[in-house]
């Protein structure tokens, strides 16, 4: 058996993503409407009522729009950390309490088939994190909405076969674009969002790593395109020697659209 993984959704209207191993399938984060993430979810030809849990990363509405609706439809728990929880709770609306599970960053623990593990990240976010994904012989890793790579980020990210990676910003688009001061101010700090050009240096360590799929997410709509993501990127790369589709595959999330179905 492989992992199956495919992005629901990724950008600032809506984040969600799906994960399969055996009989087991999650979502990380659930930032569509309820209407949205099921019809994303069909046209992959995966069952709603198949999902086993929705696994939160941080309080933000791009990430939460979707989970209580889904929680109620479909009696799922939803996993996060207490600060996270109290941070989120009156956006969610009322839930089940057998589906409040709240976990601990930096200590494993499993859903049924899947073993995961949460860790913390830098951004502006009561208690942030990202997330791996281990089924015993390959892990996937999870790391979106980030101002910074820390070395506690690659210490848990480092090794994923699949890595579902930022890449939200252009930063000279970012400078110049539509964006109030505070708000461009807020996007390039640390507590922030990972520019293409960061992304591209942090995806060579993870090539060098292993990583066989790097996944470029949450795209911004306004600071960045996908081509311009990818061949900066992919230019970053090659300059330090490695090549895409020769030494692994890159695709770019769509900010509506679920991507393929990947298996690994």
């Amino acid at each position: 058996m492989k992992f199956k993984y495919a992005s629901i959704s990724s950008g600032s209207c809506g984040n969600c993503h799906y994960i399969n191993y055996k009989d087991t399938s999650l979502l990380v984060d659930s930032g569509l409407s309820g209407k949205k993430t099921q019809e994303n979810l069909n046209s992959l030809n995966i069952d709603p009522k198949s999902i086993n849990g929705i696994l939160i990363t941080h309080e933000h509405k791009d990430h939460i729009k979707g989970a209580g609706i889904l929680s109620r439809r479909f009696d799922l728990p939803i996993y996060a950390n207490e600060k996270t929880w109290s941070a989120m709770e009156k956006d969610l609306g009322k839930i089940n309490d057998k589906n409040i599970k709240i976990i601990n960053n930096n200590k494993n623990f499993d859903i049924k088939d899947i073993q995961i593990k949460s860790f913390e990240i830098n951004h502006d976010a009561i208690d942030p994190v990202g997330y791996t994904f281990f089924n015993g012989k390959d892990k996937i890793g999870f790391i979106t909405d980030v101002g910074l790579i820390t070395d506690h980020v690659k210490e848990n990210i480092l090794g994923s076969k699949l890595v579902v990676l930022e890449s939200n910003h252009d930063e000279e688009m970012l400078k110049i674009g539509p964006y109030p001061y505070y708000l461009k101010k807020r996007v390039l700090s640390k507590l922030g969002h990972l520019s293409n050009t960061q992304a591209g240096n942090f995806a060579a360590e993870l090539v060098k790593a292993g990583a066989k799929n790097i996944l470029l997410a949450h795209l911004s709509g306004e600071n960045n395109f996908p081509a311009l993501a990818f061949e900066t990127v992919k230019q970053i790369l090659f300059e330090k020697g490695i090549k895409v589709n020769e030494d692994f595959s890159m695709a770019v999330l769509k900010r509506q659209e679920s991507s393929c179905l990947y298996e690994i």
